[in-house]
């Protein structure tokens, strides 16, 4: 398994992106707490607002996500990004400092306009490495942002601890676009020289500044299946989040919460670690079905040690999960569209995470913490079971274009 990773991380412009990505990621995960202290306490509005706030922004992300990534495809990252780092300077520069309702708006807008981090630290992944390295490069991505997403929380918190809000979040916010602006300087490749493209091959890539294909020339049963099960994952990974703050807030163990959530991290970051050393990738609707499988079983967890070890074991498939269903999907579009299709999934992970705690919320209200856990399980079941039909059906079409192909003699 070492090895495997060493192989990957000979390559310069792994390192080197991989360490941009944290740049950019650590400052926004902590930035994203501090917004929620800042509304509560210094704009001192209710937690309602600081959802609204979120949800808000939330959505700025989703309808981002693919027109950025389609920039990146037609003009490339210099171009695409460069606009960014001018508004969110913009935004960020004013918005610690204003009310709630322009808060709000510059959010908004700062959402829209958000460097695509995930998508460019994937394309260069997927460029610098052979097709035998791909799971395994995208495994490290994945650990990577497990890391980050324990480390920016914490740090946010610190920081809003001994500054005020308004400048925590105004210093997260600009570490945020020094790294876009790091990311801007090396302007790593995103493609590499497309080899001839085979007969059932989509066309072949364009150079950029050429536009890119429309989406309906890529998004077919098998994209399509394989989004809902993205968002299916993070809708199962969310509802758990929530499951795990009510079981022990009714199991009055509510100082547990931090290390819980820390033990449901290092399964999935383990996970994320041996499936990357696997010599052969796992379709991602039987991974979904394994994270929604062993989510379940939390809900048995009726005492607080035994909820950590089901939660070790369902963490385990959750980076395996999302690092496939990248790689699926990288695989099933051309290559010149690849950022557009990474923005659709990050649009698809959001999307997931926003259903995810509501729907955990209303099975609380209901039936108990249990619920938590529950409802989004079986939904992600459900997910799997369309999306394996979905790419059984697509096998099917293909076998049978293919059988119907007239035979051309040279």
């Amino acid at each position: 398994m070492i090895e495997s990773y060493r192989a990957v991380l000979r390559h310069g412009d792994v390192r080197r992106v991989l360490l941009l990505g944290t740049i950019v990621r650590v400052p926004l995960w902590a930035a994203n707490v501090i917004l929620t202290l800042h509304v509560v306490t210094t704009l001192d509005r209710s937690y309602a607002a600081a959802g609204l706030l979120a949800a808000v922004a939330t959505v700025a992300l989703s309808v981002s996500a693919p027109w950025r990534g389609r920039r990146l495809d037609r003009d490339g990252l210099r171009a695409a990004v460069a606009p960014s780092l001018v508004v969110l300077a913009g935004c960020w520069s004013v918005a610690p400092f204003v009310g709630y309702w322009p808060l709000l708006v510059l959010a908004a807008v700062a959402g829209l306009f958000e460097v695509p981090s995930f998508s460019i630290v994937r394309q260069v992944l997927l460029r610098a490495v052979p097709e035998g390295q791909r799971t395994t490069a995208l495994s490290i991505d994945s650990v990577a942002v497990e890391v980050s997403f324990m480390i920016g929380p914490a740090l946010g918190v610190v920081l809003a601890t001994y500054l005020p809000t308004s400048w925590a979040l105004f210093a997260c916010q600009f570490a945020s676009v020094a790294g876009g602006v790091a990311i801007w300087l090396a302007d790593p490749p995103l493609r590499g020289t497309p080899a001839p493209a085979a007969p059932a091959d989509p066309a072949p890539a364009a150079p950029t500044g050429h536009r890119p294909p429309a989406v309906r020339d890529w998004l077919d049963l098998r994209v399509g299946a394989l989004l809902v099960m993205s968002a299916a994952a993070t809708m199962v990974l969310t509802g758990t989040d929530v499951g795990v703050v009510a079981a022990l807030r009714d199991m009055d163990h509510q100082t547990w919460i931090g290390w819980e959530l820390a033990v449901w991290g290092a399964g999935s970051a383990v996970g994320g670690l041996v499936y990357g050393a696997l010599r052969r990738t796992i379709p991602v609707a039987a991974l979904l079905a394994l994270l929604a499988a062993t989510a379940l079983p939390v809900a048995l967890g009726g005492e607080p040690l035994l909820l950590a070890a089901l939660l070790f074991v369902t963490g385990f498939w959750c980076a395996p999960t999302v690092t496939a269903s990248v790689d699926e999907l990288t695989r099933f579009v051309p290559e010149r569209v690849r950022g557009e299709a990474l923005g659709w999934h990050g649009s698809a992970l959001t999307l997931g995470s926003g259903v995810g705690a509501p729907l955990a919320g209303i099975a609380i209200d209901h039936v108990g913490w249990r619920g938590g856990f529950v409802l989004p399980a079986l939904l992600g079941l459900l997910a799997a079971a369309f999306g394996w039909a979905a790419s059984r059906r697509g096998v099917e079409r293909t076998a049978t274009t293919t059988a119907r192909r007239p035979l051309v003699e040279t």
